[in-house]
C-alpha cells in the first residue's frame, strides 16, 4: 500500500521538485491512507469541547448609560457548565482593579479553583502579568486570544450578546446601581432558569436536574417576571 507513495516520492525528489499539500492528499487517497487522528481532530473547537470542564473564560464589555457614562462589566464564564460570575463593574478597568476582582473570584470558588486548567482572555492591557500569575499559581495555563480570532473566546462573546439582546439593550440604564441590578438579575436568570440546548435544555446551575418533561395540554404553567416584566420565567406546576 505504501509502495506507490515511496515511488512517487523518489520520482519527484529526483526531478528536483516537491509535492504541494493537495498533491500529497491525492497520493494518500489513491494509496488508501487516511489522515492521522491527530491531524483531523485537533482543531480549536475540538480542543474546547474536549477540555470544556477545565476551561474558564473572562472578558469585559461596556454599557453606556443615558447621561451618558460608560461602564465596564467584568465576568468569568465556565465552559463546561456555562455558569456566569459577574466579577465587578467599573468606569476605569485598570490592571490592579481587574487583578483584585480575579482574586475575589478565586476566593469565591474555594477548592473548585483547582479544577481550572485553562483561562482564555483577550490582549487587553488591563490583563497584566499579576492577573496571569493568580491563575498560574493554581496550575492554570493562561491562553490569550489571537488578534481578530473571536472564536477563540466564542462562549464569552456569546454571553455578552445574550446579555445585551435580552436585557441591557432593552433598558435605559441610568446609573451604576441600576446597571448592577440589571446585570445581576440577568446573570441569575441565565444561571438558574434560562435553558441551554447544549445542556439538554437545562440551566447551568441545574445540571443535576432531569431534562424538563414535554408540556401536555392540561399542564399548569406558572410565570415569574424579572426586571419589571422584561424577562419571563415559565415553569410547570406539579
Amino acid at each position: 500500500m505504501h509502495t506507490a507513495v515511496r515511488a512517487d516520492h523518489r520520482r519527484r525528489k529526483h526531478c528536483g521538485s516537491w509535492s504541494g499539500a493537495s498533491t500529497v492528499w491525492e497520493i494518500l487517497q489513491k494509496a488508501g491512507i487516511d489522515p492521522t487522528p491527530q491531524h483531523t481532530n485537533q482543531s480549536w473547537p475540538a480542543f474546547l469541547k474536549a477540555q470544556a470542564s477545565a476551561i474558564v473564560a473572562t472578558d469585559l464589555f461596556h454599557i453606556d448609560t443615558v447621561f451618558p457614562r460608560r461602564w465596564f462589566v467584568l465576568f468569568f464564564i465556565d465552559h463546561g457548565t456555562r455558569h456566569v460570575h459577574i466579577a465587578g463593574i467599573t468606569r476605569h478597568p485598570t490592571g490592579p482593579w481587574i487583578t483584585q476582582q480575579a482574586r475575589n473570584y478565586l476566593v469565591d470558588l474555594s477548592d473548585r479553583a483547582e479544577s481550572i486548567s485553562f483561562l482564555t482572555r483577550d490582549h487587553g492591557t488591563y490583563f497584566t502579568d499579576s492577573f496571569d500569575a493568580l491563575f498560574q499559581a493554581i496550575g492554570a495555563h493562561v491562553i490569550p486570544t489571537l488578534p481578530q480570532v473571536p472564536r477563540m473566546n466564542a462562549i464569552a462573546e456569546r454571553w455578552i450578546g445574550s446579555c445585551r439582546r435580552e436585557a441591557t439593550d432593552r433598558v435605559l440604564i441610568t446609573r451604576e446601581r441600576h446597571l448592577r441590578l440589571v446585570v445581576s438579575e440577568y446573570a441569575e436568570h441565565y444561571n438558574r432558569h434560562r435553558p441551554h440546548r447544549s445542556l439538554g435544555q437545562r440551566a447551568p446551575d441545574r445540571l443535576t436536574d432531569p431534562e424538563p418533561p414535554i408540556a401536555r395540554n392540561h399542564t399548569h404553567i406558572s410565570r415569574r417576571d424579572r426586571l419589571d416584566g422584561l424577562i419571563h420565567e415559565y415553569s410547570q406546576v406539579a
